[in-house]
């Protein structure tokens, strides 16, 4: 169980959001609930990191999150959870 936690606890995890973003806030509050640290991009604050998502993902629209290198588009909770070996 605490190498499952450690395991989590590792990965790095990055969100990209916007203001007002509904799904944006249930995505943060999810991973905060379960402990997850992650860092937030504002994607209306900052051009490089629009840049970023058009060239990983040819989206825009947000919450996009990249865990590891893999990326979750929108609060899909069953990838997030499979790739963050949540039960």
């Amino acid at each position: 169980m605490a190498e499952d936690v450690n395991k989590k606890m590792m990965k790095k995890v990055k969100i990209y959001t916007a203001p007002g973003c509904p799904f944006c806030m249930v995505a943060k509050d999810y991973l905060k609930e379960r402990g997850i640290d992650f860092e937030e991009i504002d994607v209306s604050k900052n051009e490089k990191a629009v840049q970023e998502l058009i060239e990983k993902t040819g989206h825009l629209g947000v919450p996009i999150l990249e865990i590891d290198g893999e990326i979750v588009i929108g609060f899909d909770k069953e990838k997030i959870d499979k790739i963050l070996n949540l039960k």
